[in-house]
């Protein structure tokens, strides 16, 4: 019977751990402006007026669905993140340094 449930388990576990990998793939896919949801651009008018909405995608990973949307404004790029029904919840602030353009001679 030992026997048995050994190679049961050894036969499983290759199964059990591809359906956890599989699980946590994401799929991120680049979306129209215009196609965010109008809480979303609602509430990135109100607290990050005077910044342009740059880029938004969604990101599926399993059933959960979330939108990142990148505004910039001056030297600042933030990333903000919405669930499934544009409710805020996180953003990322980084300081964004211009490359310099080089002179003609």
């Amino acid at each position: 019977m030992k026997k048995i449930l050994f190679f049961l388990t050894l036969m499983m576990a290759p199964l059990v751990i591809n359906a956890q990998e599989s699980s946590c793939e994401s799929v991120a896919t680049s979306m129209k402006i215009s196609d965010l949801q109008k809480n979303i651009t609602n509430n990135i008018a109100k607290d990050y007026a005077g910044y342009t909405i740059k880029e938004a995608i969604s990101i599926k990973s399993g059933d959960i669905v979330t939108y990142e949307v990148a505004v910039v404004k001056e030297t600042t790029l933030t990333t903000l993140t919405y669930d499934k029904d544009g409710k805020f919840i996180r953003k990322t602030t980084r300081k964004v340094v211009a490359k310099p353009v080089p002179k003609k001679n």
